[in-house]
């Protein structure tokens, strides 16, 4: 079996994304830069701005990456070839998660503004939705609406393309809702940071939970079955299998695991904001 391979990486490496060149891109949110990682391990920076503070990261429907600036309430755009670009978001918005919706439009949370807004590929805001809550990340899900994890409220949104919002509280109060995916199976998990659970939403049924110690953070949905998690507070990747089964791997001690990513060969990328990238074998 192939060993993982470890890249040192300096700056706060805190979530990736695929890119349309075979590389893995990262956002580096304590020097405000995007990093691009090879399969190799060779390593390209590209500074933002010091006060960005770049959050998540997506394969845009362009062929770019789009990811929010945390800090300074911009959507920032980097090709493959690294150049970059911004779009102004209003003061005190605080973007953080972002997606390509199925419209082939950009959709990202502003969680200081409790909204979601809708950008185009050409960099025009086309919509702001009220979301209240305190919305985190967000992903496009089976039917075609946009999914968010409510972090304040305990909560996960769906929001339609047409901006109508409906809301279902977590089993468990004040969960602390965080990562959120889609899987194969037309299902959509989600992480419950404060509740140490795991979430499950099969399209029209009830929520389901599963105990996974150690503040879960990211999720990722795995090609084949199940999912992967980053459990922040114990340093370790967790593999949860579609019935419920959980193996984890040790990381290193005091790395601080947050995104997941993974690429074209079925390699699994894990964010290490202590300073590195791992990628597990495919």
């Amino acid at each position: 079996m192939t060993a993982p391979l470890q890249v040192a990486l300096d700056g706060g490496p805190y979530a990736l994304a695929a890119g349309s060149d075979g590389a893995v891109w990262v956002t580096l949110a304590h020097t405000g830069a995007i990093a691009r990682v090879t399969e190799a391990g060779a390593v390209t920076v590209y500074p933002v701005a010091p006060d960005s503070r770049p959050a998540q990261i997506t394969a845009g429907p362009d062929g770019a990456l789009w990811f929010t600036r945390s800090g300074d309430d911009r959507i920032g755009r980097i090709t493959t070839a690294g150049e970059l670009s911004a779009f102004d978001l209003r003061p005190g918005s605080r973007p953080y998660g972002i997606t390509t919706g199925p419209d082939g439009a950009l959709w990202f949370t502003m969680s200081a503004a409790d909204a979601v807004g809708r950008l185009s590929a050409e960099g025009a805001l086309l919509a702001e939705h009220p979301v209240p809550g305190g919305p985190a990340m967000i992903v496009t899900g089976p039917d075609d609406a946009l999914w968010v994890t409510l972090n304040e409220a305990g909560a996960i949104g769906r929001l339609t393309l047409a901006g109508a919002l409906t809301v279902r509280d977590t089993p468990t109060p004040a969960s602390g809702p965080v990562g959120i995916t889609m899987t194969h199976d037309d299902a959509v998990w989600f992480t419950e940071f404060l509740a140490d659970r795991l979430g499950r939403i099969p399209l029209d049924d009830a929520v389901q939970e599963i105990e996974l110690p150690g503040k879960p953070h990211a999720v990722l949905a795995d090609p084949a079955d199940g999912v992967w998690v980053t459990l922040w507070g114990s340093g370790q990747l967790a593999r949860v299998s579609g019935d419920g089964d959980i193996v984890t791997i040790d990381l290193p001690p005091d790395c601080e695991p947050h995104g997941l990513t993974v690429d074209a060969g079925g390699g699994v990328w894990v964010a290490l904001e202590a300073g590195f990238v791992v990628r597990l074998p495919g």
